[in-house]
Formats: C-alpha cells, structure tokens, sequence
C-alpha cells in the first residue's frame, strides 16, 4: 500500500532581506502530489507534528546553510505541547535550534491560549525562534499575539493597500522586538510599498517562486532614492542582518574549512557554545591562510577551530549601524573586515552584519542627505522633515511641529543688503541646531523659513533659547515668529493633515508685535499666545500657558 509519505514534496521559498538583497532563510512548503494532507493535518495534530519533520529533514537533505522556516498550527503546538520530534531530528542533522524558525499559522479561534503559550515557551526555550504567521488576514488575537512575543510577524501582501493596519503592525513589531515580513509580493510596487512600511524581510514570487531546489539567486528591485527617511541615530542594524554560518564551539579546523570550501559565499564562521552565544569567530582568509601553509594541515585538522578563531564582535539587535561601525572601528586594523556577530536580548547569535554593506547603506544615506540639503544653512528641506513626521504618526508618538520665520524679512533685505540677510538666516540655521536636542529635527524649507519637529517635552526651551535671543541684520534689530502645532496620537493622518493645521497658526504670529509665539493643538480650534504684545498684556491677568499642557 503506498503511504501518504511518498507522494508528499517539499519546496523551497526563500524570505529576503529588504536592505541587503540576499536570502535570510528558506521556507519549507509541503507540496502533496496527491489528496489534500494539509486539510488533514489541521484537523490531526500528529499528522501535524510529523510534516513539521518531514520538512526539516527534506530541507537538511539539500545541504543548505540557510535558516529554516517551518509551518506548523496552531492547533498542533497546543495540543502536542512542543515539538520534541523536530528537536531530535535538527540535533540529529548537525544544525542548530536556532537556526529554524517555526511559522506558527492560524486558525487560533478555540485553540487554548494558555497551552499555545506554554508550547511556544518551550521551543523557546529549546532555542527555536518563532514566527506569527497570517497577522492581520487571519484570527490572531492581539493580546495572544503580544503574550507570544515572536522573533517575526508574518503579514499578507494585500495589508499593504491599508498603511495604516501596517503602520500599527510595525509600531507593535518595534515593541515586541521583532521584524516585520510581507508575504505573498508579486510586483515591484508592493516591493516598493513593503520598504515604505518599514518591513524588513519579505517573500513571493516577484522574488523567487517555492521552487524543489533551494533558489541561489533571488531578484531584489533597487531601492527607489529618497523612499526611506534616515533618523539621525542612523539605519537599524536589523536592515542589514545576514544568515550566520554557525559550528559548535568544540568544532574542529577540519569541520570549518570543509564548510568553508563548501561555500565559498560565507565570509566566516561563528563558533557558539550550547545556547548560541558566540564563543569564538572564524574569519575566512586567515583562517584558510594557516590551513594552507606547508604544515598547516597536519598541525591543525583534528585541534580545536577556535584556537585559530579571534573573540567575537556583537552588537545587540537594536543597534544603529553607525554602532557597528564603531565596534568596528575599536577593533584592530586586521580585524575590519571581519563580520559582526548580532546578537538578541540573550546573547544568542541571530546573524551577522558586513561592513560593506552598512558603508554602501551609509554613504546613500549621505548621498541622498546632501542632495536634500539647503545650500545657504547646509540644513535638510521639508522633504526630510515631512518624512519624519509621518514616521511619528505611524509610531503613535506626540510631537510638536513648529514653523518660524523672520519678521519683515523682506524690509530685512531691502535695508540691511541680502549679504546681511544671509548671514541672519545662516545664524538663525546655527542656533536651532545647537539649540535642538537629540529628537529634534531642524529644517530649512526656503527663505527666512524653518521647520521644526520636536517632542513636546523639549519644545519650550528650544523656543525660549530662539525668542529671547537678541537679533539683528546690518545694525538693525528683528524678531521671530514661532508657530507650533501639538498633535498627539489619532489626531492627523499625515504631514499634510499637520501642516494644515500649522498654516492658521503661523498667520496668527505673524499678526503679533514683537517676538511671538502661538500654540495649537491639531483637532481643537483656537490657540494659545505664548509670545508677542497679546500675550504680554494678557500676563497682567493670567499665567502663560506651557505647551505640552492641558
């Protein structure tokens, strides 16, 4: 009798790092020839648990170093209370637990949460990483799905038609800890509007289809110049992860340098102990240097791979790359092109980053900055500024977006000469810059007009710092006026939605004596006079209000 075994397939998809271009892990996917063992599977928790094997035990056939995704149910974990069986087998193939990740899929409708919690606590624990698969087009509770912590959220490319569901997805993948993946991309656009959410890794068939053969090339579209907007701490080192090629501690130099030759791709090897904490770092030109002298060989093939290996560089997943780059750099001059080990909140290794491509990443960043900025204050133009802002409405944060300007600029010029008015905007420029703290970002969008976004919190003593200062053109004394806009979460859409509300206040100030200074609050009408003759005469009778208070 012919088993379901033999007409069951498996293929390979790979998942793709957004950044980089290249392949960070495979999904396995069980492709039956005949009837519909899926269907079964859902209903039959061990059928369940033995496909989850299957499919490593198909991928660890392919030789692949890649991580491994594998699909399970929900239903399945909860009912078998782990997963024991796939712990044996990946032991048993030589890889390491946390180099498969387990795509834990709906439904969850009826599933006991507390046994779902405890199962995923346990391959947790095992060193499995974990996955929320079909968020967002499935049944996943939120409460579940924050209680499940998982190292990846798995969303379908049709949310992608909806910013604001992906915009809430990534704020609570910032929180938990874990990078976004979307799914199903078949065009470039929706390649281009996955970046624009921010999502890190994605799959589909624009990449690569599930294929019997692991892919080993992948088309990426090039990123489209100015799409994302860069904070000033710099790209997360999240962007740039790679899979890490990884041998027990007590690997020895033969077993590296057959991993090496093997795969001429890897640049190195980490050497991790049994909870995957990198223990000892193997770079691939030294190491094959010392192989390859006249005795290298004899003296080192059956020693220890570490005593040829250098101490591990990490950084933690939440590192910028500008971070990297001075882990880099207090290393020594023969250690630079060495990869950097990037570990999560346990210490274990979750990948490894190279420096070419965060100094590629970094320099069009710079590129694109420098093509933005304004020539006269060398600051950035509404584009970055506007950027940004949308980038705190999507990460449900207050801020506070400013505008001011010169009074009477124009009389400015026409008296003092425009050599004088251009040194006043220059000067202008260099105070909102010293002035501005680290979350505060200065703009100069043209002519005697800035742009700033701060929190609210730091707002007061930027404005305090530019309005009492003493200013003048040519010998003639002028004034500024500040116009702010608080919104907090909900209360605009977009940075256009902000800067309509910004524009009556704006022409509020410009209505006062004097240096002034007028408050909004996107939602409300009418505002508050901080600054100016107004406000001075209502002093005599009321307190000032602060901007950021009720």
């Amino acid at each position: 009798m012919q088993s379901w075994t033999d007409t069951l397939r498996f293929a390979f998809q790979p998942v793709v790092n957004l950044t980089t271009g290249g392949v960070a892990g495979l999904e396995i996917l069980a492709r039956p020839e005949t009837g519909d063992v899926l269907a079964e599977a859902r209903r039959n928790p061990e059928l369940d648990g033995q496909l989850i094997v299957l499919a490593f035990r198909a991928a660890a056939r392919k030789e692949t170093l890649l991580p491994l995704y594998v699909n399970v149910f929900a239903g399945t974990l909860a009912d078998l209370g782990g997963l024991t069986p796939l712990h044996d087998a990946v032991r048993a193939a030589g890889r390491l637990p946390w180099e498969v990740t387990i795509d834990i899929g709906p439904p969850y409708t009826h599933v006991p949460q507390q046994a779902l919690l405890e199962a995923v606590g346990a391959l947790r624990d095992q060193g499995f990483r974990i996955s929320a698969d079909g968020v967002g087009d499935g049944d996943a509770p939120l409460r579940l799905l924050t209680d499940m912590a998982p190292e990846l959220v798995k969303l379908d490319a049709s949310l992608l038609a909806r910013p604001a569901a992906i915009g809430a997805m990534r704020t609570l993948c910032e929180q938990l800890g874990a990078l976004l993946c979307v799914e199903g991309v078949e065009t470039e656009l929706q390649c281009a509007a996955a970046r624009s959410a921010g999502a890190q890794l994605a799959q589909g068939e624009l990449f690569a289809p599930p294929a019997r053969l692991p892919a080993a090339d992948v088309y990426v579209p090039p990123r489209t110049p100015g799409l994302a907007v860069t904070p000033r701490s710099g790209p997360s080192v999240r962007e740039f992860v790679r899979p890490a090629a990884l041998l027990p501690a007590t690997a020895s130099a033969g077993q590296v340098r057959a991993l090496l030759t093997g795969s001429p791709d890897v640049s190195g090897v980490l050497l991790v102990d049994v909870h995957g904490v990198p223990v000892r770092s193997v770079h691939r030109s030294r190491f094959l240097l010392s192989m390859s002298g006249r005795y290298g060989h004899a003296l080192y093939a059956d020693r220890p791979a570490a005593k040829l290996g250098d101490p591990p560089r990490t950084v933690g997943v939440d590192a910028t790359a500008w971070e990297v780059l001075e882990v880099v750099a207090d290393g020594g001059r023969d250690r630079t092109s060495d990869d950097v080990a990037v570990v999560d909140r346990y210490g274990r290794c979750v990948g490894v980053v190279r420096l070419a491509d965060l100094v590629r990443a970094l320099a069009e960043t710079r590129v694109e900055e420098a093509a933005g900025l304004n020539p006269l204050t060398r600051l950035p133009g509404s584009d970055a500024i506007t950027g940004e802002v949308d980038r705190r409405i999507a990460d449900g944060r207050s801020f506070a977006l400013s505008w001011l300007d010169v009074d009477h600029f124009k009389q400015v010029n026409d008296g003092a000469g425009f050599a004088a008015g251009d040194e006043l905007i220059r000067s202008v420029g260099r105070a909102l810059q010293h002035a501005a703290s680290d979350s505060t970002r200065v703009g100069h969008i043209g002519g005697d007009d800035f742009l700033v976004l701060a929190d609210p919190e730091g707002l007061s003593p930027l404005a305090t710092s530019m309005l009492d200062a003493p200013w003048s053109a040519g010998g003639r004394a002028v004034t500024l006026s500040l116009a702010t806009v608080l919104c907090e979460p909900g209360t605009v859409t977009d940075h256009r939605q902000a800067a309509s509300w910004l524009a009556p206040l704006k022409k509020a100030a410009k209505s006062l004596s004097g240096a002034s200074w007028v408050l909004g609050r996107a939602g409300l009408p009418g505002h508050e006079i901080l600054r100016g003759v107004a406000a001075a005469a209502a002093s005599a009778g009321c307190a000032v209000a602060e901007p950021g208070r009720g």
